[in-house]
């Protein structure tokens, strides 16, 4: 089956990608952020004149990226790191459109499958433990209310994005919600077999001890 996987999928804004690269750098493992990974494509397809909606050049563009991770923060895209480039908004609009198209994600399946390497994997997402990585010995459904992850989100860019709005993050959280948990295909949702944890009134060090607890317990750690 290949190097041991943790998955962690939950809704926009509940501090997986954070926890994920927190994991990661525990226990040496590698990262993968499937968010990321959506939010690349939406960036380069723009970048080069892509439609959003255009599927099959999409597809094309998606099993052709040239993407690594380097931490939480640092991503790489042909040889450039355009880590702080893709966390706007709008990118992330962008990501959540083309998320939706079937082909998109069959093309970018086989991608993530390929960060599965020794020593192991912390898989960052909305679909790791449901599709991507059926078989991971640990999968964590992370939540929080759209309240609270709105607020996180403001805090994160309140000196950084000038107007940044409260109310608007919390009705971009909740209409990505809508989205991400009606689509068709692969929508969010926990697998039958996930810990889910709500982090609303938990720290991150709390929910970091928590997941490390679950994979001592099941001997993925020393």
């Amino acid at each position: 089956m290949g190097a041991p996987v943790i998955a962690i999928d939950g809704p926009s804004g509940s501090g997986k990608g954070t926890l994920a690269s927190l994991v990661a750098r525990r226990l040496g493992w590698h990262l993968l952020d499937s968010g990321a990974l959506y939010r690349l494509l939406a960036f380069a397809a723009t970048g080069r004149g892509i439609d959003l909606d255009d599927a099959p050049a999409l597809t094309v563009l998606a099993a052709n990226l040239d993407v690594r991770f380097e931490g939480e923060l640092r991503i790489v895209l042909d040889g450039e790191d355009v880590g702080a480039s893709i966390r706007n908004e709008q990118v992330g609009a962008g990501a959540s459109r083309v998320a939706v198209l079937a082909t998109v994600r069959e093309a970018l399946l086989g991608r993530q499958r390929a960060f599965r390497e020794a020593p192991g994997l912390v898989a960052d997402g909305r679909d790791m433990g449901t599709v991507v990585f059926p078989t991971a010995p640990l999968k964590i459904y992370l939540t929080a209310s759209a309240e609270e992850r709105a607020r996180r989100r403001y805090m994160q860019l309140k000196d950084k994005v000038e107007g940044v709005s409260l109310a608007s993050l919390l009705d971009e959280i909740r209409a990505r919600d809508e989205r991400d948990t009606q689509r068709a295909v692969a929508p969010l949702k926990p697998a039958s077999d996930a810990i889910q944890l709500d982090s609303t009134e938990l720290s991150i060090e709390q929910v970091l001890e928590r997941i490390l607890s679950e994979a001592a317990a099941r001997g993925l750690v020393g």
